[in-house]
């Protein structure tokens, strides 16, 4: 296991606290079907309307998805708009006590019309932008500091500045954030705005600029795509002038390059190729991902490693969706070649599992030897995938094989069965086991479902009380009569002879 993967089975909850810019995403979604008869612009009609926390807030949660205890420190209006950013922040465990109400300015609103045409995917059209970008005045941002030093003072495991650019994060604020941080020995992390200037961040841990933010504040614009010696080059102008542990500066498709003071040496740390389907949130999602690695004592390349899968799994999907931990492990079990097709070990598979069930997944269970497959047994597996959306196998291993058929069997490895086995579409994933049963498979993974042929009675089959103690059911499903293991090998046998 390689040390990325043993720190996240060590994952444990963490204390943070975010200050920048809070903000409500609206998104109006509708048709847009036609074009408007008094000029040449498309027409949305609008269908319904979905409100998400944003800028900041969607930092907030992020943490939450990655079990974190947050802490939101920021600015709203004194308005129905601010009451529903706290209302929502509130519903998913955010701590709003530092957010203040600013009656001199609106909360940001960010509203993007999206139209759905010809039954293709919704493609954003336009966005319309409520906001003032005027600096906090002196003594709303003397009311902010002052939440924030109560915030500290209950404990932190790691603060972050998302700085949009609304005026929040004034360079006296950011000054007094950052040297409270220092005193208390608690890290900052800072995704920066796309601005000129950076010196107000000078003493935070670690900042996470893309490369065209990080080209305007370091006055490199490199125009087109930069070499690793450029890309370097910048990371080493902001980590000097600005003081900072570390520079983690992202580069999209080609992942990230990692520059830590006590190394000296830049460190790339590649992403895989997606299919990139709105990159809205991905920012977001790494500064929140790292900052959360660090807190959990992640070293710098781990948690930008973990950061990148983070970012990668956010801009496969549409809009702002916080990535829970769990999919994150199971992103990055994939990418360190510990998933072996199909095959998992229980941990592997309960990793997965997690990661479904967040997803509102139903999880199916059945078991056997599966020794040379037959129609009979491609079935039964697609039987018992219908049942529900993820199929796991528990496939006996070669001892216990042996110990329920005899000598001679089984006729195929476990490695050879699992292979077989893995090709098929139906099935999700295989765990072995070495028992005679599968109760401690059941036991552990606590399947929606579990199935068995119609051969057996539910009072028969294993684990089925525990199944529907817990509310899951168990499902026998017809089998294909004259066809088995034992069959096939005496016919061949037969035929030999």
């Amino acid at each position: 296991m390689t040390s990325l993967l043993a720190q996240l089975a060590a994952w444990k909850p963490f204390r943070a606290i975010v200050l920048g810019d809070y903000m409500l995403d609206q998104q109006l979604f509708g048709d847009a079907e036609r074009l408007s008869a008094d000029a040449p612009v498309p027409i949305l009609h609008v269908r319904h309307r979905h409100d998400n926390p944003g800028g900041a807030a969607n930092v907030c949660l992020d943490l939450i998805a990655l079990r974190g205890q947050v802490t939101a420190l920021g600015i709203t209006g004194d308005d129905a708009t601010g009451a529903a950013l706290r209302q929502s922040l509130d519903a998913q465990r955010v701590d709003t006590s530092g957010l203040v109400a600013d009656p001199s300015r609106p909360t940001t609103v960010k509203q993007n019309l999206i139209g759905l045409a010809q039954a293709r995917h919704p493609q954003k059209m336009f966005r319309v932008d409520f906001e003032s970008r005027e600096s906090l005045s002196q003594e709303t941002s003397d009311r902010l500091f002052e939440a924030f030093r109560r915030a500290l003072a209950k404990g932190a495991d790691v603060v972050c500045i998302e700085d949009y650019d609304k005026g929040v994060c004034t360079p006296g604020l950011c000054r007094r954030v950052i040297d409270a941080c220092r005193a208390a020995g608690v890290p900052v992390l800072v995704d920066p705005a796309r601005i000129e200037d950076y010196s107000k961040y000078a003493g935070a841990t670690a900042i996470t600029p893309n490369r065209t933010e990080a080209e305007l504040a370091t006055g490199q614009e490199l125009h087109g795509e930069a070499s690793p010696e450029q890309n370097a080059r910048i990371a080493r102008q902001l980590l000097e002038q600005l003081n900072l542990e570390a520079v983690v500066l992202t580069l999209d498709r080609h992942g990230a390059l990692l520059l830590e003071r006590s190394e000296g040496q830049p460190v790339a740390i590649p992403t895989i190729a997606r299919e990139v389907y709105d990159v809205t949130g991905a920012g977001d999602m790494m500064l929140a991902a790292i900052a959360a690695a660090r807190a959990n004592n992640l070293a710098w390349p781990d948690a930008v490693r973990f950061g990148n899968a983070a970012a990668g799994l956010e801009v496969e999907v549409f809009g702002v969706v916080p990535i829970p931990l769990e999919r994150v492990h199971n992103e990055i079990l994939i990418r360190e070649g510990q998933v072996n097709g199909k095959l998992r070990t229980l941990d592997q598979a309960l990793v997965q599992v997690a990661a479904l069930r967040r997803g509102g997944k139903k999880i199916v269970f059945t078991n056997g030897c599966f020794d040379i497959l037959h129609s009979g047994h491609v079935s039964l597996l697609e039987q018992a995938a219908a049942e529900g959306d993820f199929l796991i196998l528990g496939l006996n291993d070669d001892a216990s094989v042996r110990r329920l058929k005899g000598e001679g069997r089984p006729v195929n490895t476990l490695e050879d069965r699992a292979r077989v086995l893995g090709a098929l579409a139906c099935v999700g994933a295989i765990v072995p086991f070495a028992e005679d049963t599968p109760i401690r498979l059941i036991e552990s993974l606590r399947p929606d479902v579990l199935v068995k042929g119609a051969d057996y009675r539910k009072d028969q089959v294993v684990g089925g009380p525990l199944v529907e103690s817990y509310g899951g059911r168990i499902a026998l499903v017809e089998l294909v009569q004259g066809k088995s293991t034992t069959e096939t090998i005496a016919k061949i046998a037969r035929r030999k002879s």
